[in-house]
């Protein structure tokens, strides 16, 4: 072999070993991009009928169609109780945010106050802590009903605190309206369970939710309805915290809803 070829074929090992090749496989060198003269296809071979229904059979099994608003509705009813409540909301399965999140966020506060706060979805300290509002946005929350005499762990003017979805959604997204009505059967036996006299639904997601309805600039100051209960849709505090200006205006309603829970 003159020296100029074993410099090259020495070249092309070492260029192999740096791909990560540590040994050869035969004698003869194989050349990987020729083709065969002809390719064989293979012969599909028909399923006889009794391994047909066996795969379907396998199939069908593996891949259960479940209504999963359906099931959430049988669950919430058979709850009982807020505890029972909870424990079905964490037994559920059918909802993908579940996997993602740390945390089940259920509520806060005193069950059986006279406010009902219902937000929109746990952010991230909310998916830590596993309880709704305890951010930054959670902090104006506090002092706004601080504002008004009421809190969630004022003793004689308390309220509750809970969202329409208990989990987590990925990059704080708005929540998919299959999300929503996913999980909305137990939102409304939340409320049922817990009897509150006035209902404040905080931010657009919770006013779809329990009104149906959507723009809640428009919305909010207005009493309304839902279960059978007096509604009063503010901004979300996060909304205030970008939009200082709206402040007054979320200061009205708080007024509004402080004179209803008194009869004033």
């Amino acid at each position: 072999m003159e020296s100029s070829e074993f410099h090259h074929a020495l070249a092309l090992l070492d260029w192999q070993i740096e791909l990560g090749a540590t040994e050869a496989l035969g004698d003869v060198p194989v050349n990987c991009y020729d083709l065969p003269a002809r390719t064989e296809k293979p012969v599909a071979q028909a399923a006889t009928p009794a391994v047909a229904a066996t795969n379907a059979g396998v199939a069908s099994a593996a891949a259960p169609s479940v209504d999963a608003v359906d099931a959430a509705r049988t669950a919430a009813e058979a709850a009982g109780t807020l505890d029972d409540l909870r424990q079905a909301m964490a037994g559920f399965d059918h909802c993908p945010l579940k996997k993602g999140a740390r945390n089940l966020v259920f509520s806060d506060g005193q069950a059986g106050a006279p406010v009902m706060i219902v937000g929109e979805a746990p952010g991230r300290e909310e998916d830590r802590e596993g309880r709704p509002f305890v951010g930054a946005a959670g902090q104006l929350l506090d002092r706004m009903f601080a504002a008004i005499g009421m809190g969630r762990t004022h003793e004689a003017a308390p309220v509750y605190i809970t969202n329409v979805l208990p989990w987590r959604p990925p990059q704080n997204r708005d929540p998919s309206p299959e999300e929503i009505a996913m999980m909305k059967p137990f939102l409304e036996r939340h409320i049922a369970l817990a009897k509150p006299e006035v209902l404040v639904v905080m931010g657009n997601i919770s006013a779809h939710a329990l009104l149906g309805k959507r723009g809640i600039t428009r919305l909010r100051g207005t009493w309304t309805e839902a279960h059978g209960l007096p509604v009063m849709p503010m901004c979300h505090p996060a909304y205030l915290l970008r939009n200082p200006a709206a402040k007054r205006e979320a200061w009205a309603d708080l007024l509004d809803i402080r004179a209803r829970v008194s009869g004033a």
